[in-house]
Parts: C-alpha cells; structure tokens; sequence
C-alpha cells in the first residue's frame, strides 16, 4: 500500500500493491494497522474507525455532491471504484484551513485500482465517467440526516475542472445546494 499526498497534503491517494497473472489478480483493498503506518509515516493523524460501508451504482455522467455531513456527525471517506471509473473529488471546506476552498480531483477506475482518503472537514462528490460505475466507500461516522449538507458542484468559487464531453445527470437536492459562501458549519 503506497500513500500519495496529494496538493491538499491531508487528502491522500492511495495504490494499492496489485498481484496479478494469467489468472487474474488479488490486491488487499483494505488493512487498518498498514494504513494506519504509512498515514503515521506521512505525519497525518489517524481517523476514528471506520463503521459504515456504502456503495453506489451509477450510469455514465451521473454528478453526486459535493456532500458532507456537519458534527458531530462529521464523516472521512475512504473511496473506491470497483468497477468503471469516476472523476472523484474533495473540497476542503476546514474553516481557516490554508487550503480552504480549494478541490482535489482524481481519477478512480476498477482499472488502476487506487483508493482516495477525505478526512473530516471536506465536502466530497463524484461523476461517473462509464455507465454502471461502482463506487464504494468506507466512513468514519454513520449517515445522520439531520447533520448532511452540500455544497453546489459548480460553484463558481470553486472552479473544478470537471470532464468535459458529459451530460450531467444531477438529481434535485445537488442542484439546490448552497455555495461556498453559505457553507454551513453547525446544525
């Protein structure tokens, strides 16, 4: 498991190591205690436990997010593609962070079988750049609906470079969601 800081040092790409043959291939998708190492190695704390799985099927230009959920319901995601691929991204929406406002974006494919890390304090979406892309992610708290909340995926303030050549699918929830600027912090 090799560990990536990306340009927001917090975010972390994860490449898993890959065995692969004439047979196929087997990786280990997940072990806390080397996760925990190299999260260590790289001076970053380390996240409550994980305790909720997700997974999402979705088909060929479907946008979910930028969600995030507010404490102390605060979640940090562990993603994944399993199969397709995704452009996934992270916002840092930490208040007085030196990266505030700023996005990471990267690709997730069954293919190249890298994993994303988003601690608390970051809104976090994706579009699916295949149809019946599979998108699985781990959390560090449980769903709270009271405590959700999202931020436009095309706010202004944010620029992020999403793929071009797609038609959006975005459901109505995304699409009323506040800008940066109205970010809530509290319930």
């Amino acid at each position: 498991m090799k560990l990536i800081q990306t340009d927001i040092p917090d975010v972390v790409l994860i490449e898993p190591q890959v065995f692969a043959d004439e047979r196929g291939w087997f990786m280990e998708s997940f072990n806390e205690q080397r996760f925990h190492t190299e999260l260590a190695r790289l001076g970053l704390p380390i996240p409550r436990p994980f305790v909720q799985d997700n997974h999402s099927c979705s088909k060929k230009g479907v946008l979910r997010g930028l969600h995030y959920q507010l404490p102390p319901h605060a979640q940090g995601k562990l993603v994944r593609v399993t199969q397709g691929a995704a452009f996934d991204v992270a916002v840092d929406i930490r208040q007085g962070s030196a990266t505030f406002g700023r996005y990471v974006g990267v690709e997730l494919s069954a293919e190249n079988h890298r994993m994303l890390w988003i601690p608390d304090g970051f809104a976090h979406g994706f579009v699916a750049l295949e149809d019946d892309t599979h998108f699985l992610y781990k959390t560090t708290d449980y769903y709270a609906r009271e405590c959700e909340a999202a931020i436009r995926w095309d706010d202004a303030d944010l620029a992020i470079q999403w793929p071009q050549g797609l038609t959006f699918i975005i459901n109505q929830k995304d699409l009323e969601a506040a800008h940066l600027r109205q970010l809530k912090t509290s319930k």
